[in-house]
């Protein structure tokens, strides 16, 4: 291996062990048909949207939309961390308005209201974690304080998604400065590949068949073979691995395979 080779994988390590003392959790998903006072950013791209694995744990960071809500127990982290490199890449500092959180795209903000006391404070998710059962997110210890959960160390929470700052952006926004434009679903980065031809005809017909089902798309790969020359029909549109799975489980394409987009 040569030495930039070592470096890589030396900074994946101190990546991943940044946050590798938060198990599972779990969560409420609550679907608004109608988005609330913030509106979202287009998609962008991260690196920490792939799917990665924590004590033998599966993990699939995902797309939600604005309104979107969860329950279950928040925690905080501190001065271990303290300047220590997060899964986004930031060096952690305990005093912003900061957060981990398992699946939820890095930069998505969000509002934590403590359901003890109804106290609430704005975050940004930097991070990964917590890896501990029951618990959902893993707030900074200022954002501890302003819901004051610092003695009690864990509480239970509600999270409600307001919205996305731009890639690089570090700072909490106002709610004018947030861009008002919804998030991309014309393509996404997965898809399921639903048939495969040696004719044009039988691909059209199939396209045609499919496309628009559930909100997804059709579209036609022209492949050269071993076997000669395939028409295959893949449906586009999934935003994440997990979706991609969770519709080919619970859909008539349950025996098609997951394809991962350039």
């Amino acid at each position: 291996m040569n030495k930039l080779a070592i470096i890589g994988v030396y900074t994946l390590v101190i990546f991943m062990s940044a946050c590798s003392t938060r198990g599972t959790g779990s969560y409420k998903h609550k679907v608004y048909s109608q988005p609330k006072t913030y509106s979202q950013l287009k998609t962008y791209s991260h690196p920490t949207m792939r799917p990665y694995t924590v004590r033998g744990v599966r993990y699939y960071p995902t797309v939600v939309s604005v309104g979107d809500e969860f329950r279950g127990n928040a925690s905080w982290y501190g001065p271990n961390f303290h300047g220590k490199l997060t899964s986004s890449g930031e060096i952690y500092n305990m005093h912003t308005m900061t957060a981990a959180h398992k699946t939820l795209p890095m930069n998505t903000i969000v509002r934590v209201t403590n359901r003890r006391n109804g106290l609430s404070v704005i975050v940004r998710i930097n991070d990964r974690g917590p890896f501990v059962a029951t618990r959902i997110i893993d707030l900074s210890n200022a954002a501890a304080k302003k819901i004051q959960m610092i003695g009690t160390g864990t509480a239970p929470v509600t999270l409600e998604v307001l919205g996305f700052k731009t890639k690089g952006e570090k700072s909490i926004p106002t709610k004018k400065e947030m861009k008002r434009t919804s998030q991309s679903k014309s393509t996404g980065n997965f898809a399921l590949q639903i048939g495969s031809f040696s004719h044009i005809k039988g691909a059209l017909i199939t396209q045609e068949k499919y496309n628009g089902i559930d909100g997804y798309k059709t579209t036609i790969k022209d492949i050269e073979s071993s076997n000669g020359r395939m028409f295959k029909v893949i449906l586009t549109g999934f935003k994440s691995e997990q979706e991609a799975r969770d519709y080919k489980k619970n859909s008539q394409f349950n025996r098609t395979f997951i394809l991962r987009e350039e």
